[in-house]
């Protein structure tokens, strides 16, 4: 049963990828083809590169080639390598076909602009590029770019790269001052701001949320949230329903929140009768896993 269990959930897991992917290349199309591209604006990180590599060598060099979506995929296969040497395959693969997604659907899915407004382009842009890379990162897949180093930098040095962002993201501007007028590079940290902030909203796996857990079924939970999430559980106690006079027992685990979604999955399969709480959790010592990208 358990085996059966393992197998349902990591196949709902790999079509959960899978559709993350789709949903990103979509965001990412309409952000740029409809919304940020007829206000000259750019995106942040490798995007935002990709954008700058083309219209440069447009309007410099006259090569229509290097379009946003080949030099995405392009400045994304060194990234790529390091990822399958030092990230592991599957995190490799579902960004690989996200970022494949994403080139394709914006060299062939070319959107009419719906405004001229570059505030308007910049905020909608922002806010749909914004949900689905936050999407996709909260379901466990990566869009490629500054993603990648910031894992490896976290994992070498324990850091965040936001400095790094931080100042990647400044020349991007700057370069879209240079070409376009400061205005324009305005408009485009709008969009970057309200994309980082909708991806915030969603994309929350810094969270840590304490889970309580009611159930006659102690075992069957226990083995579940091990196979399916890889969180260890504690078994406070046993008790004694006030009403029903049934034995229960109380578990205690943390997860972070962005696994709560999985974790609803998990005791709907379980233990549906069960009483869960979940309260945040403001600091936490000791020894939690925190979960490497496969």
């Amino acid at each position: 049963m358990n085996t059966n269990f393992s197998e349902i959930f990591h196949r709902y897991q790999r079509w959960n990828k899978l559709m993350a992917a789709i949903t990103y290349a979509i965001s990412v199309t309409i952000a740029i083809n409809v919304f940020w591209s007829s206000s000259n604006l750019y995106g942040s990180g490798v995007t935002g590169l990709a954008q700058l590599i083309q219209t440069i060598s447009i309007r410099y060099f006259h090569l229509n080639f290097l379009t946003t979506p080949v030099m995405l995929f392009v400045l994304n296969i060194p990234l790529m390598i390091i990822a399958w040497q030092k990230i592991g395959h599957h995190f490799t693969f579902y960004t690989l076909v996200s970022l494949g997604l994403s080139t394709i659907f914006m060299h062939y899915v070319s959107g009419e602009p719906l405004t001229t407004n570059p505030i308007i382009n910049a905020v909608f842009g922002g806010l749909i590029n914004g949900a689905g890379t936050g999407f996709a990162l909260r379901i466990g897949i990566s869009t490629g770019g500054l993603d990648i180093i910031g894992i490896l930098v976290r994992r070498k040095t324990g850091r965040s790269i936001g400095n790094i962002n931080m100042i990647f993201n400044f020349f991007i501007l700057l370069a879209s001052a240079i070409l376009f007028g400061w205005p324009t590079a305005f408009y485009s940290a709008i969009g970057i701001f309200v994309s980082a902030r909708v991806m915030d909203a969603l994309y929350t796996q810094q969270q840590r949320m304490q889970v309580i857990i009611v159930t006659d079924q102690p075992k069957k939970v226990i083995e579940n949230v091990k196979i399916g999430m890889h969180r260890g559980v504690t078994i406070i106690g046993e008790a004694k329903g006030a009403y029903s006079k049934n034995e229960k027992t109380i578990l205690l685990t943390i997860i972070s929140r962005y696994e709560l979604y999985d974790f609803r999955q998990i005791m709907k399969e379980t233990d549906p009768h069960s009483f869960v709480s979940i309260t945040s959790v403001a600091k936490l010592y000791g020894n939690f896993y925190e979960k490497k990208v496969a």
